[in-house]
């Protein structure tokens, strides 16, 4: 009797601890990530994100039934995210995976595909077989989500930005590519949603800067984003230091002594400037009229200030035989002309640089006539090189004779002997004033006493300033219909990362969190090798289908032998 009331209590004290180890289980509990590059590890940023989040977050993902490996891992993979997500918002992020297209007609469906198109989402085709032996069937798949937070919403493209797998790069690398943006995608998308304080950026007028079709997706984008606002440079005292930062694009007049103090100092009291420069007047509508024009200095005068920050911009043209092609006339056949499409070396695709969030698994930069960068000493300032010619470039010294005879020698491996020039730069920290004992002391007292704004010989803060030495990256092509989406090549219908770029650089600039640090993230792809499956095919089918029923087998068989041996003893 006792020892049934002993069995009883310790059951009883069984059941309440394990009821009590899940509930501590519940309210603390750890997750150790053993990958080497940290994959299932949240950034700081992140976490404190997600930490500090007023109200909740409904995130929809258009993934759901049958899909290809590549995707679906893609999928699994941003659910494992998204809960991780819930874990650090305390419950406040709710999500729902669900395929949008099912059981809708197809002008719903039509409708649906445009809205999202106007959100920059693209679909793509799934082709696919349900069982093994059946015929292949095609599908559209949506890999997006919608971000909903406090009565807005965010679109998230899971893999816009990934940079697509490149010759002989198997294509899973794409969606591994993809799943080392998901962290930022979606904390950016909450970010930008959460943000209490949206900064403001400046695009700046005075010195030729266009206005027009041309820079119609650049605006668009950072009206969407940031406080827009327009910056006149020759007519305003001082740049207004509500700007975070400035962008200025494509001047082509002269930037006089004024007009550089007020960039100087609006760098000295810690606001960012993006330039995007050409500084060679060299274009594209003039060599197709004249069949060859020559690429000539545009005298900005701004060598002295680029050299003061830590860089210097040459008067040369940029050549890689890694290069977007180009709609040529190569002949005529019965009165029409005939085209062809040829690799035109003055239109490099830049690659970014791999180490840099900036520039991290992007595609290639598509550029027009670039020139090179080179720094020079500047004391306490960090350079990265943001965008970069593939290791087969070479520059052509000016005054140069741009004409399509250059395309003859594209294919000539030898004479694109320079590899990774730089073409945009980053330059960062406490920056000295060019204007430095070259200022009255009449200005310096009308700067503090009327405009509020004292002369600063150093910056009195950090600063970022990104110089890209081709305009043309963050300007789009205008067709017969209107202006085209930034970094798309009508020729040849497809987008490069121009867009991606840019808008890296301006959040980079500009937020604060650290949540663009996530894009730093590296996955590195395990494949297994093809040819060492196959010889070892048999051996691995008997470790883990055989070797573990022969197993079960010999531990009955001991079994039996120990229990018979046992009752054996036990009669004699």
């Amino acid at each position: 009797m006792k020892k049934k009331f002993s069995s009883k209590y310790s059951l009883l004290f069984l059941a309440i601890g394990l009821i009590l180890l899940n509930f501590l289980a519940a309210q603390w509990h750890y997750r150790f990530d053993l990958t080497a590059e940290k994959r299932y590890s949240l950034s700081d940023a992140t976490k404190k994100l997600l930490r500090n989040l007023d109200k909740e977050v409904d995130i929809d993902v258009f993934l759901k039934g049958d899909l290809k490996k590549g995707i679906k891992k893609l999928k699994n993979s941003t659910e494992e995210l998204l809960r991780e997500f819930n874990e650090y918002g305390k419950g406040k992020i709710h999500f729902n995976f669900f395929d949008p297209l099912t059981e809708i007609d197809d002008s719903a469906k039509a409708i649906l595909l445009d809205s999202l198109a106007r959100m920059g989402i693209q679909p793509m085709t799934q082709v696919a077989q349900s069982k093994k032996g059946e015929e292949e069937s095609q599908r559209i798949v949506i890999p997006a989500a919608i971000v909903k937070y406090d009565n807005r919403i965010f679109p998230v493209d899971l893999l816009k930005g990934a940079q697509k797998s490149r010759e002989g790069q198997p294509e899973e690398q794409l969606y591994v590519n993809a799943e080392t943006l998901l962290e930022y995608k979606f904390a950016n998308a909450i970010d930008k949603l959460a943000q209490k304080e949206v900064p403001a950026i400046g695009y700046v007028l005075g010195n030729g800067e266009p206005l027009d079709f041309r820079v119609y997706d650049l605006i668009q984008n950072l009206r969407q984003n940031y406080l827009f606002g327009i910056v006149r440079l020759d007519s305003l005292p001082i740049i207004p230091d509500q700007y975070q930062a400035i962008i200025i694009v494509k001047p082509i007049q002269k930037f006089t002594d004024a007009e550089k103090l007020k960039l100087d100092q609006f760098t000295m009291h810690g606001g960012n400037i993006i330039w995007m420069i050409d500084n060679l007047n060299a274009e594209m509508d003039s060599l197709q009229s004249d069949r060859e024009v020559i690429a000539f200095d545009r005298g900005l005068n701004l060598e002295d200030i680029f050299f003061k920050y830590g860089a210097r911009v040459n008067l040369d043209l940029v050549e890689d035989m890694q290069c977007a092609s180009i709609d040529l006339v190569v002949g005529s056949q019965g009165g029409k002309p005939q085209t062809q499409l040829l690799p035109w070396p003055y239109f490099p695709l830049l690659d970014g640089n791999p180490d840099h969030p900036i520039s991290k698994n992007l595609d290639p930069v598509y550029s027009r006539f670039a020139n090179s960068i080179d720094t020079v000493k500047a004391q306490g300032i960090k350079k990265t090189v943001l965008l970069q010619t593939s290791k087969y470039g070479r520059t052509v010294s000016t005054p140069a004779m741009i004409t399509f005879e250059s395309i003859k020698t594209a294919s000539d491996p030898k004479s694109f002997n320079r590899p990774n020039i730089p073409v945009a730069m980053l330059l960062e920290g406490n920056f000295n004033s060019l204007y430095v004992n070259r200022m009255s002391s009449g200005m310096i007292d009308t700067l503090a006493n009327i405009y509020k704004t004292p002369f600063l010989s150093s910056a009195s803060k950090p600063a970022k300033v990104v110089i890209c030495a081709d305009a043309d990256i963050t300007m789009n092509e205008v067709g017969q219909r209107g202006p085209l989406p930034l970094g798309l090549d009508k020729d040849i219908n497809f987008t490069f990362a121009n867009k991606d770029f840019v808008e890296n650089c301006v959040e980079y600039l500009v937020n604060q969190s650290g949540i663009l640090e996530t894009r730093s993230k590296d996955f590195t792809l395990r494949l297994l090798d093809t040819e060492k499956i196959e010889e070892e095919k048999s051996l691995w089918q008997f470790i883990n289908i055989g070797l573990p029923v022969l197993l079960i087998i010999l531990s009955g068989l001991i079994y039996q032998y120990l229990r018979k041996r046992k009752y054996q003893f036990a009669k004699v």
